[in-house]
């Protein structure tokens, strides 16, 4: 461990500490805008309620900030430390998408090789884009799908899906868009990515990107499994509300053993080696003994745009924002004129961002262990203008967090809860039973006690009871509400009114197509036997 750079920071209650250094001498390489950086993490920490952060600053090949704030697990009060192990989330794309380009570099693929050439059973529902799909299309959020489609076979955690399921699944997602037309951010394409390099290279996905990027790094990150190191200093992952506080999110914890969606967001990393992943982009794609990790132009066309993105209001009063785009793993933008390369990872209970900046030879990461992108976002901010040439300089995690009460004012005043008779059409027990999707599987429906229980087969986190709604409907109020969001469920009856089925839906008033649920519909399949009397 980097024990050099370690810190302590104690929690009274539910208050974060202030930060205490023992021993930082990158610290005093700061520029003198960022001597308050410690703290505006610490304040970053309790105001948008974050258990801990892990961040770390490269300039011109130096590390000059290397430091743990607040705590990797409250229940024993053990402090993040610069070295602690963060899931990425989706910042892990960038590996999977550097694990294709080695095989382009090697030529065993092309950027337009086709994916059926290496996978000949994948297929979507348009049997032109089938034929069309090439492992660039894979990279760049270009499918046609609607942004997340598929994303309920990876979470919530645990999967009961295996990649191959999940590949084989993707001919029953409706498009929304038309192929190559749209940006829409897709998990399920940076999984099958994966999977095509492990088809090539016959290994899986997380032994390839161990060999060829950790291992030549000198990164201590993982794909899959991890040792007991990790799990000796890993953050623990949390959430947050107003009635519970700060709380555990033990089903997204980083475990022994890997992920099914480690391609698209399932690695396990640090901030020294983060530190090191984009001193190599730095570089130019260099190993520190200067061999190439990619090739030259490999890596112009890793960070080439792809597919153009939205320049929001937002962006353009922060940061002065005129374009951005996504390239093969990272997202592409200027910033106060300054070229900006990016991406941001999510997942309940950990929040990751990490950012480089070419013609300023400046790298940043920041890895936390909380649910509020807040966090992550305000202390970027305060570093990225900082090093930046004339960019205003502001108290950002004041301007986060008055966007966020903006935001949560809009959200309250168009909210409306709908409202039904609570009752419906038919007697609780005649909806029960076993129905089926012919993709998602099944879930059961039963009785215990008064209430109607649901069940998923292959997702075991999806469990819940159903409360009377209206006519055959039904609010499922699942168990986990980190876990998913409550839905209605609508039966169908026949002219008998048996029940025949139901579908699902978001529980809201809004009307709307795109959502988790819009490609499954359940059959009744089973009815449980009468109760003995």
């Amino acid at each position: 461990m980097l024990m050099s750079f370690r810190i302590g920071l104690s929690i009274l209650g539910c208050t974060l500490s202030s930060l205490t250094f023992a021993n930082t001498p990158a610290v005093n390489h700061l520029p003198d805008n960022l001597a308050g950086l410690p703290q505006t993490i610490d304040k970053a920490l309790a105001q948008f309620h974050t258990p801990g952060m892990s961040v770390g600053i490269i300039k011109d090949g130096e590390t000059v900030y290397l430091a743990g704030h607040g705590m990797r697990d409250l229940a024993n009060q053990l402090p993040v430390e610069p070295d602690t192990w963060f899931r990425l989330a989706s910042t892990s794309k960038a590996f999977t998408a550097t694990t294709v380009a080695q095989l382009v570099d090697e030529q065993k693929l092309t950027w337009h090789t086709k994916v059926t050439e290496v996978l000949p059973a994948f297929q979507m529902a348009d049997p032109w884009v089938t034929r069309e799909m090439d492992i660039t299309d894979l990279l760049t959020h270009r499918s046609g799908l609607s942004s997340g489609a598929g994303d309920s076979m990876l979470w919530p955690e645990p999967s009961g899906f295996s990649r191959d399921e999940i590949i084989h699944n993707l001919r029953y997602l409706t498009p929304a868009y038309s192929f190559r037309r749209h940006y829409a951010y897709s998990n399920v394409m940076y999984i099958t990515a994966g999977e095509l390099v492990a088809k090539v290279t016959e290994q899986p996905w997380e032994s390839r990107v161990q060999e060829s990027v950790f291992a030549p790094l000198k990164m201590q990150c993982f794909g899959g499994d991890v040792p007991d190191t990790v799990l000796d200093n890993r953050a623990l992952s949390y959430g947050y509300n107003d009635e519970r506080g700060i709380y555990p999110i033990p089903r997204n914890q980083i475990e022994r053993k890997g992920i099914v969606s480690a391609a698209a967001g399932g690695v396990t990393c640090n901030a020294p080696s983060m530190l090191s992943w984009l001193q190599m982009w730095l570089d130019g794609g260099k190993l520190p003994s200067g061999e190439p990790l990619l090739q030259p132009d490999t890596v112009k066309t890793m960070l080439t745009p792809q597919t153009i993105l939205s320049v929001t209001d937002t962006d353009a009063q922060w940061d002065n924002m005129h374009f951005k785009a996504y390239g093969l793993g990272w997202r592409l933008m200027d910033i106060d004129g300054q070229e900006v390369i990016s991406h941001t990872g999510t997942l309940s209970g950990y929040q990751t961002y990490v950012a480089f900046i070419p013609d300023l030879q400046l790298g940043v990461v920041i890895l936390n262990n909380g649910s509020n992108s807040g966090a992550r976002g305000s202390v970027m901010e305060t570093i990225l203008k900082a090093y930046i040439p004339d960019a205003p300089q502001e108290d950002w995690v004041d301007t986060y967090q008055q966007y966020r009460d903006e935001r949560a004012a809009n959200y309250r005043a168009r909210h409306q809860a709908p409202k039904g008779s609570g009752t419906t059409s038919l007697a609780p027990e005649s909806y029960l039973g076993t129905y089926e999707d012919k993709w998602f599987g099944t879930f059961t429906l039963s009785a215990k006690g008064q209430s109607v229980r649901i069940v998923s087969a292959k997702m075991p986190t999806l469990q819940g009871t159903l409360e009377p709604f209206d006519s055959h409907t039904f609010m499922i109020r699942w168990d986990n509400q980190n876990a998913a969001s409550d839905a209605f469920i609508r039966f169908d009856t026949n002219p008998l009114v048996q029940v025949t089925g139901f579908s699902l839906s978001p529980y809201t008033v809004r009307e709307s197509t795109q959502h988790e649920w819009r490609d499954m519909y359940f059959t009744k399949v089973s009815t449980p036997a009468p109760a003995a009397k």
